[in-house]
C-alpha cells in the first residue's frame, strides 16, 4: 500500500517569543522539523509534504535539501485547515496519509512504523494517536463509546466538564485513508470556540459514517509538542538521554550523561571515554579509544582512533590518531593535525597542518600556515601571519626545531632540520640544515641601576 505523511509546520509559536519559526528551533542541534522530516524517512516513507505559513522561506531554505514539497497555508484557521492546503499533495495518491507536527521532534523511527502496521492491519479509514496524562490539561481528549471504541475528539476549550476528566489526550498526530480524508474534509466546520477548522472533526464524521477508527496509544514522551521554551528544553532533555543511551549501549562510556551533550547526528567509536561537560556537535566523528577529559567542545570534526583531549575547542578541524590535545587549546576551522602530534595547553591553531609527530606544547599561536612532521615549537611561538591587510603562509619543514619566543613573520619558509635559536624574529627563508639567529647582540651596561637611581635598598 502506497504511504505518505503531511507534516504541519505554519504555526507562529507566539509563546515561543522568538523571531525564528517554531519549528526551526533546534533540539540536540538539530531544527525540530528536520528530526521529524529524517524519522519519518529513515521509516520508509519517502512522500513527504510540508505545510508551511509565515516565515516560509526560511522554513523552505531550511529543509531544501530533504526532497520534501510544500504547501502554503496563509491564513492559519486550524488544522483541518492546514491540511484542506495539502489537498493538492494528495490528490491522486491512494493508500494512507499520515499527518505530523513539524514541532514534535520526539517521534521514533519505531513508532512510525508500528503506526503504519497497526492502521493498515486494522483496516481503519483513520488512526489516531493517542497519550494517557494523569493531568491532561489543555490537550483535547479521546471521547470512547460504550463500546469502548473512539468516538470522536474534543478540543479542551470544547469540552464539558466531564470530559475534561477524561485523561486519555489527543496526540495530534494521525493516519488516513487518503481517499476517504479528501471525500470529507470539505465538511468540516468552524462552528466552535476557536472559530477554526479542526482535523479531530474528520473522526466524528467517519464514525457517523460507519468507518473503524483505531486509537494508537504511545508513551507521551515520544508525541509531545513543543510550544515554549520550557518545553523546548524538556525535549532536549528526552533526546539527549536517548542519544546518551544508544552511545552507552554500543560501547561508550559516558561518566555523567546528565552533564554530557551529544548532538543527534554524532558518531562515537567503541571504548571511547568521556568525562562530563563535553558538548560535541554537528556532524562530528568520534573513533575508537578516543578519552575526552571534562568540558571540551567539538563540533564538525572527525577525532582519530586514542585520541586524547582535555578542556579544549576544536572545530571543523581532523585530529589524527593517538594525538594529544590541550588542555585550553582552540583549533579553528580548517585545520588539519597528523598522528602522534601534541598540541599543549594554550596553544591556537588556525587553519593550519600540522605534521605527524610534530610538538607544540605551549603558548604558540600557529595561522595560515603548513608544518612537516617531527618538528618541535618551543614556547611563545608566533607565526605572524597577517600584515594589516592579507594573510600570508608559512612553510615549515620536516623535522625544525623552532626555538621558544620566536616570530616567524609570513610569508617565510623554514626548510627541512634547520634550527632557529629563542628569541629570533625570522623574515627569510632559513636554508635546510641550518641554525638561523635573528636577534641583536647582548650589551651590558655596567653600573646602569645605580646611576638612574633604580637600585632599591
Amino acid at each position: 500500500m502506497n504511504k505518505c505523511a503531511i507534516i504541519l509546520a505554519a504555526g507562529e509559536g507566539k509563546r515561543m517569543k522568538s523571531n525564528l519559526p517554531k519549528v526551526l528551533h533546534k533540539v540536540c542541534g538539530k531544527e525540530m522539523i528536520n528530526h521529524v522530516i529524517d524519522t519519518i524517512s529513515k521509516a520508509g516513507i519517502g512522500s513527504i509534504d510540508i505545510v508551511i505559513g509565515k516565515n516560509s522561506e526560511q522554513v523552505k531554505k531550511a529543509t531544501e535539501d530533504k526532497g520534501v514539497t510544500y504547501s502554503l497555508q496563509c491564513e492559519q484557521l486550524g488544522t483541518g485547515h492546514a491540511v484542506m492546503c495539502a489537498e493538492e499533495f494528495l490528490k491522486g495518491k491512494s493508500g494512507t496519509v499520515a499527518i505530523f507536527v513539524g514541532d514534535g521532534p520526539l517521534i521514533t523511527e519505531h513508532m512510525v512504523k508500528e503506526l503504519f502496521e497497526f492502521h493498515e492491519n486494522g483496516k481503519y479509514k483513520t488512526t489516531v494517536i493517542t497519550s494517557f496524562l494523569n493531568e491532561p490539561a489543555k490537550y483535547g481528549r479521546i471521547v470512547r463509546d460504550i463500546n469502548n471504541e473512539v468516538k470522536k475528539i474534543v478540543e479542551f476549550k470544547d469540552c464539558t466538564e466531564e470530559e475534561r476528566n477524561i485523561n486519555e489526550i489527543n496526540a495530534g498526530m494521525y493516519c488516513f485513508d487518503i481517499k476517504c480524508l479528501l471525500d470529507n474534509l470539505n465538511k468540516l466546520s468552524n462552528d466552535n470556540a476557536q472559530k477554526e477548522y479542526y482535523l479531530t472533526d474528520v473522526i466524528e464524521i467517519f464514525k457517523k459514517q460507519g468507518y473503524k477508527i483505531g486509537a494508537f496509544n504511545v508513551p507521551f514522551d515520544i508525541v509531545t509538542a513543543v510550544n515554549s521554551r520550557n518545553e523546548l528544553a524538556n525535549a532536549e532533555q528526552i533526546m539527549r538521554n536517548r542519544i546518551n543511551n544508544k552511545h552507552m549501549e554500543n560501547g561508550v562510556t559516558i561518566i555523567d550523561p546528565g552533564s554530557t551533550y551529544i548532538d543527534s547526528e554524532v558518531v562515537i567509536g567503541k571504548d571511547t571515554i568521556i568525562y562530563p561537560g563535553n558538548v560535541l556537535q554537528g556532524n562530528t566523528i568520534i573513533k575508537d579509544n578516543c578519552v575526552l577529559y571534562p568540558n571540551s567542545r567539538i563540533k564538525d570534526s572527525i577525532i582519530e582512533y586514542g585520541v586524547i583531549i582535555q578542556n579544549s575547542v576544536i572545530l571543523d578541524s581532523y585530529i589524527g590518531e593517538n594525538t594529544t590535545v590541550g588542555p585550553f587549546a582552540y583549533v579553528r576551522p580548517e585545520s588539519n593535525i597528523g598522528a602522534n602530534a601534541r598540541i599543549g595547553d594554550f596553544v591556537e591553531i588556525k587553519k593550519s597542518t600540522i605534521g605527524d609527530n610534530t610538538k607544540v606544547s605551549h603558548l604558540t599561536y600557529i595561522g595560515d600556515a603548513e608544518v612537516g612532521s617531527g618538528c618541535n615549537f618551543g614556547c611563545g611561538t608566533v607565526v605572524v601571519n597577517y600584515d594589516g591587510k592579507k594573510k600570508h603562509k608559512t612553510i615549515v619543514g620536516n623535522n625544525a626545531f623552532i626555538g621558544c619566543n620566536t616570530n616567524l613573520v609570513s610569508p617565510v619558509e623554514v626548510k627541512d632540520n634547520s634550527y632557529i635559536a629563542a628569541g629570533s624574529t625570522i623574515t627569510k627563508e632559513v636554508p635546510e640544515g641550518a641554525l638561523a639567529i635573528a636577534r641583536a647582540k647582548q650589551v651590558n651596561i655596567n653600573n646602569w641601576v645605580e646611576k638612574k637611581g633604580l637600585k632599591k635598598k
